[in-house]
C-alpha cells in the first residue's frame, strides 16, 4: 500500500468549495486502486485566519508543512478583508520561497467538449514553465522621496543558476512531449536581463540537438497565442512572462476555472505544492457553481509528481470524457453544479 501524507489548504472563496471536491475524486480513485491511499491533514490558513491572528500562517507553519509528501492548495486572497500583497506573500509566495520551489508548471490544452473562445483553435496542447523564485517578482527595491518626486524602484533579478535550471527543466519536459522548446523574450526592449536570458537559452539548447526551438518576444508571443496557439509545445519563460502567458492560455481553453498548476521542489528536500490556476473568486462563493475542474486536474499533476502517471493521464481522460458528454459548470457554457460535475467524475471512476 503506497501512502502519501498531503497538507490541505482550502485557502479563501471557492478554494473551500472546490478543494473538497477535488479530495472526493482522490479517495475515489484511491478506492479503485486499490493500492494507494491519500492521508490529509487541512489547515484552515487564510484571510479570514489573517484577521484573526494578524498572520495568513502561523509562525510555525512552515515548519508543520515541511513533514508532508505534498501541499495541495485551493485559492489564496480576499482584497475585501485583507489586500493582495500581503495575503499572497503571506501564504502563497511564502511556501514557494521557503520551500525553493523554483519550477511552475502550468498547461493549456483544447479539451474535448469545451468550446474556445479562439475562432479556430487547431486542438492545442502546450505547457508553460515558469522560473518561480526570482525575475520580475524579486523583493529587491523600495521608494523613495515623497510627493510628486516620490518614486518606486522595483529590481528584476536573473540569475545564471535559476534561470538555466528553469530552461533545463523545459528542455527535459520536452523529452517527453512534442521535443520543442520556446523561450519568452523581450531583448529588444529590456535592455539587460533579457539579452541574458537569450545567451543562457542559447547555450542550453547546444545540450538538446534533438530538441527543436524558438525564441519569440512575449508581445508576438501573446499573439500567437490567439492566432496560432497549436504551434507550441513547451514553452520555457521568466516568472513575469509565464505568469501572464498562462492566464492568457486558460481565457483560450475558455475559462480560467479550467487549468492547474504545480510548484515544483526540483531535489526533493522539501514537498512541492499544487494549485488550480483560478483565483478566490468571491462573486460566485455559495452559489455551487464553481468549475471544480481546475482543482482536481491539479490534482491529477499532484499524482504525476508521485510517479502514478498512468493514474494521473486516466484522471484527465475522464475529466474530457465528463466535459464532452456537456456535463459542465456554467463558465463553460453548462448548468451543472459543482457536485453534480464533481459526482459525475468520480461515478466515471467507479467503473474503471
Amino acid at each position: 500500500m503506497k501512502k502519501f501524507e498531503i497538507a490541505v489548504i482550502p485557502g479563501d472563496g471557492i478554494g473551500r468549495e472546490v478543494v473538497p471536491s477535488a479530495l472526493n475524486v482522490l479517495d475515489t480513485l484511491s478506492e479503485v486502486h486499490g493500492g494507494l491511499r491519500f492521508e490529509t491533514n487541512q489547515f484552515d490558513w487564510s484571510c479570514e485566519h489573517y484577521l484573526e491572528h494578524g498572520k495568513m500562517m502561523p509562525e510555525d507553519g512552515i515548519k508543520t508543512l515541511s513533514n508532508f509528501d505534498g501541499i495541495f492548495l485551493g485559492a489564496v486572497g480576499n482584497p475585501k478583508l485583507v489586500p493582495d500583497h500581503i495575503s499572497l506573500w503571506g501564504l502563497l509566495v511564502k511556501i514557494r520561497r521557503e520551500f525553493e520551489q523554483v519550477i511552475n508548471i502550468r498547461p493549456a490544452k483544447l479539451m474535448k467538449g469545451v468550446k474556445s473562445p479562439l475562432a479556430n483553435p487547431k486542438d492545442f496542447d502546450l505547457i508553460v514553465v515558469r522560473e518561480n523564485s526570482e525575475g520580475e517578482y524579486s523583493e529587491i527595491g523600495g521608494r523613495i522621496h515623497r510627493g510628486e518626486d516620490q518614486t518606486a524602484v522595483q529590481n528584476a533579478i536573473f540569475t545564471r543558476k535559476g534561470t538555466e535550471r528553469a530552461m533545463r527543466y523545459a528542455f527535459e519536459l520536452a523529452k517527453k512531449r512534442r521535443s520543442h522548446v520556446t523561450s519568452a523574450t523581450k531583448s529588444n526592449g529590456i535592455f539587460h536581463s533579457m539579452p541574458f536570458w537569450d545567451e543562457v537559452f542559447n547555450d542550453v539548447k547546444q545540450d538538446y540537438s534533438n530538441i527543436g526551438t524558438a525564441s519569440f518576444h512575449i508581445d508576438a508571443l501573446a499573439a500567437f497565442f490567439v492566432d496560432r496557439p497549436n504551434i507550441f509545445d513547451v514553452i520555457v519563460a521568466s516568472n513575469l512572462f509565464g505568469d501572464i502567458l498562462t492566464d492568457l492560455g486558460a481565457a483560450i481553453m475558455g475559462s480560467i476555472g479550467i487549468p492547474p498548476a504545480a510548484n515544483i521542489n526540483l531535489d526533493g528536500k522539501y514537498p512541492s505544492m499544487f494549485e488550480p490556476v483560478h483565483g478566490s473568486a468571491p462573486d460566485i462563493v455559495g452559489k455551487g457553481i464553481a468549475n471544480p475542474i481546475g482543482q482536481i486536474w491539479t490534482a491529477k499533476m499532484m499524482l504525476d509528481h508521485f510517479g502514478e502517471n498512468e493514474l494521473g493521464t486516466k484522471l484527465l481522460e475522464i475529466v474530457e470524457q465528463v466535459t464532452e458528454a456537456g456535463i459542465v459548470t456554467s463558465d463553460i457554457g453548462g448548468k451543472a453544479t459543482t457536485s453534480e460535475v464533481t459526482e459525475e467524475i468520480c461515478n466515471r471512476i467507479k467503473q474503471l
